[in-house]
């Protein structure tokens, strides 16, 4: 099986380190990329601009916040889903959003889950790591993209 990587996109120094913690202190084995705002994930993910020459291996999770500069989350998945190759992805939005818009409007755009950030960092350990593990479990099941 190819290497499993998870894309982060989070543009919060803090809440990156949280979700690296709480992923390593999970023992999820996972390359994790971060990207720290809207525009670099899809050039990233689209392989385009900086990454025109690079082979990009596509992520078996994203992990997408909302609040990001550049480019917003839900923009970000917008595109995501429009792209052919990167439409089957599993995005799960992981954000401190506590707007039922953001909610809804991201599951009309095609995401595959919505967390609300705890609080507390046992919580968000325990958050990330239930949907690190559900989806990577997934995706060895699953056909690849």
């Amino acid at each position: 099986m190819s290497e499993k990587i998870i894309l982060l996109v989070e543009d919060n120094p803090s809440d990156e380190a949280l979700t690296l913690r709480a992923l390593r202190k999970s023992n999820i084995s996972s390359t994790v990329v971060v990207k720290r705002d809207g525009a670099e994930a899809l050039d990233y993910l689209l392989v385009r601009r900086s990454y025109s020459g690079d082979t990009c291996v596509l992520p078996q999770l994203i992990l997408l916040d909302l609040q990001l500069p550049k480019i917003d989350g839900l923009e970000v998945l917008r595109r995501i889903r429009a792209d052919a190759r990167t439409r089957l992805l599993p995005v799960v939005i992981l954000t401190s959003s506590r707007e039922d818009t953001d909610l809804i409007r991201g599951y009309d755009l095609g995401a595959n889950g919505y967390v609300r950030k705890p609080v507390d960092f046992v919580q968000f350990a325990e958050t990330v790591r239930q949907v690190g593990l559900y989806w990577l479990i997934i995706n060895e099941c699953a056909p690849t993209v």
